[in-house]
């Protein structure tokens, strides 16, 4: 939430970063690979937060040169360089920093060690002292390397980007009403890295799994319900970095049959010869076994009668 800048001397005259000069957003510290006469001065730190619209500004430090002797050439000594081990999450912009003291002046390349070149996404920033990844997928992670390189010899920092993403719901749950002894289903699936793991709740309070009570790559099954079946569930996914809940409501109904809502006709006349359907659909829970009757006499199937 810091991002850092260097002042030279006094306000507004801000360091500009090159070849030779290098500002640490990881650390703040202001690197010079190669002083010149002209760097002689004061140097200020500034610092500013997005929580604060006023910058905070350090004392100032003199730099100056010594008189006993001047550098010779040697080779480049990385002085910043990324972790050895960086997780990213999916989707987010990953930035590696890699700068180099020096005489020459060393030059900053990167490279993956599996050979695959860049994406056109990739930035080299800061005269190649930062590069930056954004939109972070699963194809990005692998071993990177800064390669810092003068006319006195070579050295190389080498990191390894892993992939990791919060649980993100493939398959959420949505309120039910089952009838009595019936099996409900909820399939309850998340993707994530590392894969999440699945727990249920109903009520508030940890599902007991038992014998009609089952669950298996997250989804739920309870077969034979009963009316304290009934309540609130909730679903949940999680790995190491995040945790999503889903939540629905069963409710588990018994009535007896009931042909209100969809009563027989009182009359249907047909042509002799022709077929004739007669629709029985009670509401009832659960489920109704039907029988018919013809007059007062229970009406068995045969080659003309067909019960469906």
């Amino acid at each position: 939430e810091l991002s850092f800048a260097w002042i030279f001397n006094e306000y507004p005259s801000f360091v500009q970063e090159d070849r030779r000069r290098f500002v640490s957003q990881e650390t703040g510290h202001l690197y010079i690979a190669k002083v010149e006469p002209s760097d002689v001065g004061n140097y200020s730190c500034v610092v500013t937060s997005r929580a604060s619209s006023s910058p905070v500004l350090g004392s100032p430090t003199p730099l100056v040169l010594r008189t006993d002797g001047v550098m010779g050439e040697y080779e480049p000594k990385i002085e910043v360089q990324f972790p050895e081990t960086l997780a990213a999450a999916k989707g987010s912009t990953v930035r590696l920093e890699c700068f180099a003291l020096g005489n020459p002046v060393p030059q900053i390349n990167w490279r993956r060690t599996d050979g695959l070149p860049f994406p056109s996404k990739i930035k080299l920033r800061k005269s190649n002292g930062m590069i930056e990844i954004p939109n972070f997928q699963q194809e990005d992670a692998g071993l990177y390397e800064c390669i810092t390189e003068n006319s006195r010899g070579k050295n190389i920092a080498r990191g390894r980007l892993t992939y990791y993403a919060k649980p993100h719901w493939l398959q959420t749950i949505k309120d039910e009403e089952v009838a009595v002894e019936d099996t409900l289903y909820w399939d309850c699936r998340a993707s994530g890295k590392p894969k999440p793991s699945y727990r249920w709740l109903k009520n508030g309070e940890q599902l007991a799994i038992e014998g009609r009570i089952q669950i298996e790559n997250g989804a739920l099954t309870i077969s034979n319900l009963n009316l304290t079946d009934s309540g609130r569930y909730q679903c949940i996914a999680e790995n190491k970095h995040g945790v999503i809940s889903s939540s629905a409501e069963l409710r588990v109904v018994a009535s007896a049959p009931d042909f209100s809502t969809s009563p027989m006709k009182k009359l249907i006349q047909v042509q002799i010869g022709s077929t004739v359907d007669f629709e029985c659909k009670p509401k009832a829970f659960p489920k109704a076994k039907c029988s018919w009757k013809k007059g007062g006499e229970q009406l068995h199937e045969n080659e003309r009668y067909h019960v469906t």
